[in-house]
């Protein structure tokens, strides 16, 4: 085997032995946005656009006492709402899209979240993220989520050479098995929160560290 060759089957082979490493080192890989049903953990993947999932939870608990279906909240005061949510920042919009769905639930949806693609992407403040966010977490189909950590650390992994979130997400389909594609997604989204850091990279805590050939990788 010419070294040509060897560099070309081990580039081919590096997601399965990325997948390989999250999966093992990242047993349990949990959604970290509180929630019980899939209405819950859509109107928090709405509240968590610009905003941790940290403040988000430490809202939700007084928005869900208060408007407990979509129903309820499809009724609701603007305001009211809006104080119940400000903390998680762009309040305004958050609760225009909030009050958008709840209406859009109860009238086309019958109360319930919807759960294809194309329909998860007709409500308001609902893009690819966060259908693929309810599609992956609450109806257990393979989804792959792309947001600002799955970004950087597909880049940096050559996983992807794009910046395009919907290339980014078939990038990745392609790159791993259908069946891994949730669980990927979210341990890609949490190494990026935790460790493949923007600004400053825990490099030396990094289990990718072997088969990361970013140029700004830090030395150990």
């Amino acid at each position: 085997m010419t070294s040509r060759t060897s560099r070309t089957v081990q580039a081919a082979d590096r997601p399965s032995r990325i997948a390989k490493i999250l999966f093992s080192t990242m047993a349990d890989a949990m959604m970290e946005l509180t929630h019980r049903s899939p209405w819950e953990l859509l109107a928090a993947t709405i509240l968590s656009a610009q905003c941790t999932d940290r403040r988000v939870n430490q809202v939700t608990p007084a928005l869900f006492a208060r408007f407990r279906t979509p129903i309820e909240i499809a009724q609701a005061k603007p305001a009211e709402l809006e104080a119940l949510i400000k903390p998680t920042g762009f309040y305004k919009s958050k609760a225009k899209h909030l009050i958008g769905c709840g209406r859009m639930l109860s009238e086309r949806f019958c109360g319930q979240v919807p759960a294809t693609m194309e329909e998860l992407t007709s409500l308001p403040g609902v893009g690819r993220k966060t259908a693929n966010v309810m599609l992956g977490t609450a109806f257990n189909q393979p989804a792959v989520v792309v947001d600002t950590h799955v970004k950087r650390v597909a880049n940096r992994l050559n996983l992807t050479k794009s910046d395009d979130p919907e290339r980014i997400e078939r990038d990745l389909q392609q790159a791993f098995s259908r069946n891994q594609w949730t669980g990927l997604a979210q341990r890609l989204l949490l190494h990026g929160r935790y460790v493949c850091l923007a600004r400053s990279p825990k490099c030396e805590n990094c289990v990718l560290y072997d088969v990361c050939h970013w140029k700004g990788k830090h030395p150990r």
